[in-house]
């Protein structure tokens, strides 16, 4: 008998029992939903995940002036060191990394880097206006740091060359903070030219915005979007004259695409040491959060991969279930299988008929299970406010594996079946 027509047969059996066929296939449907929907939210979180940090520049090296420590308690390779020491000291400005270091350190990294960032805090504040108000960190970075930054701007110019020279206090602001000050949606002109003071403790700065940047939506990860603190960014030349120290006491680096992070951290770290080795108090340390970055998808894929195990203890029993269906199916199809082995099928293709039941019994339930499995991943992933992201490899994956349970928990029936005496199975009551 051609596989096609064995194929038809097992529709009309399927459909002759339908609701005999729906509780068997329930267990296949739940695994196979369970294993797509796991798989799509973990991709979703994950995607999320990695486009959130590399808008926090997930790439890019720092390189800070820090404390000499006389023992390290813990360090991994993702570049965080957690340390202790009881008499903690901040750096003063004479043990800050000055302007020729870094210009030495440019070129001598020139192929290395392909950007130099430098910026400085002027610390937190909010700008009022009126009954409305937005809380703001005063950020001011050269050109390498804006360009790094990779800000999209919805008004406006960028922070410009001459201002940057002049070291004028002009600044891009949020979307963010333009809807919550000037009751907004998406007219962000409103904002363009307008003065705004900035309170910070007993201190104000007052700057001219002259550009608005799109906000990264963080999502659920890092707590959404309500009442956040944005950055306002600015020159480097005014925070500068705000904060009247020379040098840094940090600067981060945008590395090239083909340079392997660790190596380049550690390249880093020796060449400092020729600045600071005689220095008893200071370091220049370095940190990175793409190996982190790394670490954590890794954690999220094996959780994701965790539970998806679990979920697939209801494929098997589902598997069990087909077979089990398949015994009562062929019991009650005893004499069918006497009439056919009588009018002489061979025992290859009565095995072949009731294992392709089973396949196609269990691939309806494995079809059903991926469109169940996608919409409730994809409403899960919309409601912790990311992207869906279904699997495409888990949706092939757990159709072909749909197809394997059924070649497998169908086969005992079959052979079963294959085996009958036919004089036996024909005068079966």
């Amino acid at each position: 008998m051609l596989i096609g027509e064995n194929i038809a047969m097992a529709i009309s059996s399927i459909l002759a029992n339908k609701m005999r066929a729906v509780l068997t296939m329930l267990g296949i449907i739940i695994g196979i939903g369970s294993v797509i929907a796991i798989r799509t939210v973990g991709n979703s979180v994950t995607e999320s995940f990695n486009s959130s940090m590399s808008t926090l520049g997930a790439t890019n090296i720092s390189i800070g002036v820090t404390q000499r420590e006389t023992e390290a308690i813990k360090g991994n390779e993702s570049g965080l060191e957690f340390r202790g020491r009881r008499d903690r000291k901040m750096p003063e400005e004479k043990d800050y990394i000055t302007d020729d270091m870094i210009a030495a350190f440019s070129k001598e990294f020139s192929n290395d880097i392909t950007n130099v960032l430098l910026s400085e805090s002027l610390g937190s504040g909010k700008i009022t206006l009126g009954r409305n108000s937005a809380l703001v960190s005063i950020e001011g970075g050269d050109d390498g740091y804006y360009k790094g930054q990779n800000l999209e701007l919805l008004a406006g110019r960028n922070i410009g060359d001459k201002a940057q020279k002049g070291g004028n206090a002009v600044a891009l602001i949020s979307d963010y903070a333009v809807k919550k000050l000037y009751n907004t949606e998406d007219n962000y002109d409103l904002a363009l030219g307008q003065k705004v003071e900035v309170i910070s403790g007993s201190t104000f700065y007052d700057f001219t915005i002259v550009g608005v940047y799109k906000l990264g939506d963080m999502g659920t990860l890092f707590g959404g979007n309500e009442d956040r603190e944005t950055t306002l960014y600015t020159t480097l030349g005014c925070v500068k004259s705000h904060s009247h120290i020379k040098g840094y006491q940090s600067f981060t680096v945008s590395k090239a695409p083909s340079i392997d992070s660790k190596d380049l951290r550690s390249k880093i770290q020796i060449y400092f040491d020729r600045y600071y080795h005689t220095n008893r108090t200071f370091e220049v340390t370095t940190s990175s959060m793409e190996n982190m970055l790394s670490e954590l998808t890794g954690l999220l894929d094996k959780i994701s991969i965790g539970i998806s195990v679990i979920a697939g203890i209801a494929l098997l029993v589902g598997g069990i279930g087909v077979m089990n269906i398949m015994l009562v199916s062929i019991s009650e199809r005893t004499r069918e299988i006497g009439t056919r082995k009588a009018l002489g099928a061979t025992n290859g293709s009565i095995r072949l008929q009731f294992i392709i039941e089973a396949m196609v019994l269990c691939l309806i339930g494995g079809v059903i299970g991926v469109i169940i499995g996608v919409s409730g991943g994809s409403l899960a992933a919309k409601i912790m406010e990311a992207e869906a992201h279904p699997s495409i490899s888990s949706i092939i994956e757990s159709v072909g594996f749909s197809m394997a349970i059924g070649l497998f928990f169908g086969y005992y029936p079959a052979n079963k079946a294959a085996k009958m005496n036919p004089i036996d199975a024909l005068t079966y009551e």
